[in-house]
């Protein structure tokens, strides 16, 4: 017993943190020999005074008040969870951050609490680091958020000039070689369009600065748009392109949605040099939707499995060149998350790969009644596509010169300004069936500004047609939805403008 006794003396005396011991009154009762390296004194020389000796003049008006208040209900804790700043003053009147955990106990009736008391000056410092590092973190993503937006509209701008500038000049030859070289052309310009895209959407889903914004989606008639984007690239590789929806509406993000699906379906085109791609709908097991896309395309090797969602990673071709940069299955996995989906792969080399996309029961439910697939408007519907004017507005001159030669080439009469200001002595004179087509981001305005003066002025709502770099941000940024009008992401695709103009003359 003697023993244990001396043992718990050494222990008490040589603890690595500084023990004291105070009474009911405050007033130290014991002192380690640790308390001489941490404060300056010799533990003789504390016995009998105020535990507030042991604490800065500033502070001892409180920490008595916090003395009081812990006999009052005294329990094992750390103190200073609190008290903001909890120093302790030394023998020399420095001060260090103390960390302090408190144990009360009785002897005959009679409280005691020990305190045991450490430096904290490493562990405050590495804390300030810590934040110091998070602001940093939090001000390099505010400045990528800000570099995306400015990116997402400045990059595209010239992408728009020689897209514009490429359908115009088709309009201008019939020449059979001059035709095959702006077909080709056009294809570059249009895999420059999706490389950018690509590195702008993973940069912005990785950020966080994309949020949901959920709607009841019909699950028909986002495949037929799918097969309106994918049919003549599919057709062009000689593949069978095969659409089999189920008549649901998905509960989703329509923007992400797509380019989940868009993402998977391009990948598999890509990857595939001969047969099929196929994407299904069924309800599967548990109750859950399951979206499949398949292919019979070149495969991924077992141990390429677990890779293929990294970024920048591409699966081995054995030579067969495939243009992009490895975000597409980066993207559908950022994608997925974002949206509450699980998204599972199998494949086999040589035999084609199916990815498959598993939709909650929460998330989907059964179309009130059948979507009818959008019919294409005829190209030769250009007699009613000319009835109206078209009011271009576009503060790049580069994009609005082009875009008002397309059009002009078209048929359409075609009023331009490069703001909302020269726009307006134009606007005075707009009349039904007359169209504005106008970039979003503006110098002073927006597209929507262009709108509202342009309906002011007309006094119906004027169609019109926005253009826009991000289309993503700008469309959640929108508060309400604007009838009438449609936004389109630049570097828009003539095709998808004129189709746009077909869909508002015929409306209006």
């Amino acid at each position: 017993m003697d023993e244990l006794a001396e043992i718990t003396q050494h222990l008490l005396r040589s603890s690595p943190d500084a023990l004291i011991v105070i009474d009911e009154r405050g007033r130290i009762r014991f002192a380690n020999d640790t308390v001489t390296e941490l404060l300056g004194y010799r533990p003789g020389t504390l016995l009998g005074r105020p535990v507030e000796v042991l604490v800065p003049e500033r502070l001892r008006g409180r920490h008595e008040q916090h003395i009081a208040g812990y006999m009052r209900e005294p329990r094992n804790r750390e103190m200073g969870v609190t008290i903001a700043g909890l120093v302790a003053l030394r023998a020399d009147g420095s001060e260090f951050p103390a960390g302090i955990r408190l144990a009360p106990f009785r002897i005959a009736d009679r409280l005691f609490v020990a305190a045991a008391i450490r430096d904290n000056t490493e562990r405050s410092r590495i804390n300030d680091a810590l934040i110091a590092a998070r602001q940093e973190a939090d001000r390099a993503n505010r400045a990528k958020s800000r570099f995306l937006a400015t990116a997402s509209h400045d990059l595209r701008q010239p992408l728009q000039t020689v897209y514009m500038l490429n359908a115009a000049m088709g309009k201008l030859t019939d020449e059979p070689e001059l035709t095959a070289l702006l077909r080709r052309q056009g294809q570059a310009i249009e895999s420059t369009t999706r490389l950018l895209n690509s590195l702008l959407d993973i940069s912005r889903l990785e950020s966080g600065a994309i949020e949901p914004r959920r709607i009841e989606l019909p699950l028909p008639q986002v495949f037929e748009e799918l097969r309106g984007e994918f049919e003549s690239s599919a057709r062009t590789r000689g593949l069978q392109l095969q659409f089999e929806p189920l008549p649901v509406a998905v509960f989703t993000d329509r923007t992400l949605f797509y380019q989940l699906l868009q993402n998977l379906v391009g990948n598999a085109i890509k990857y595939t040099d001969a047969g099929s791609i196929r994407v299904a709908a069924r309800i599967a097991t548990g109750g859950v939707l399951e979206l499949s896309i398949s292919d019979t395309g070149i495969g991924i090797p077992d141990d390429k499995l677990e890779r293929i969602f990294d970024e920048y990673y591409q699966v081995d071709t054995h030579g067969a060149q495939r243009l992009g940069v490895g975000l597409g299955l980066a993207i559908v996995k950022e994608v997925s998350q974002l949206l509450g989906f699980e998204v599972r792969i199998s494949s086999q080399l040589h035999h084609g790969t199916q990815v498959l996309i598993r939709v909650p029961s929460q998330s989907f439910s059964e179309m009130r009644r059948p979507a009818a697939p959008a019919a294409d408007t005829p190209t030769a519907n250009g007699e009613r596509r000319r009835q109206g004017r078209i009011f271009l507005v576009e503060d790049n001159e580069g994009v609005r010169v082009a875009t008002e030669l397309f059009l002009k080439l078209e048929g359409f009469e075609t009023l331009s300004a490069a703001s909302l200001t020269q726009a307006q002595s134009l606007l005075t004179s707009i009349r039904p069936h007359d169209i504005v087509v106008t970039d979003y981001h503006l110098d002073a305005h927006t597209g929507l500004d262009v709108l509202a003066d342009a309906r002011r002025h007309a006094g119906i709502d004027v169609p019109g047609i926005i253009l826009t770099g991000d289309l993503p941000s700008v469309l959640r940024s929108t508060a309400a939805a604007v009838p009438n009008a449609r936004f389109l992401a630049k570097p828009v695709d003539t095709k998808e403008l004129l189709a746009a103009i077909d869909e508002l003359s015929a409306a209006g």
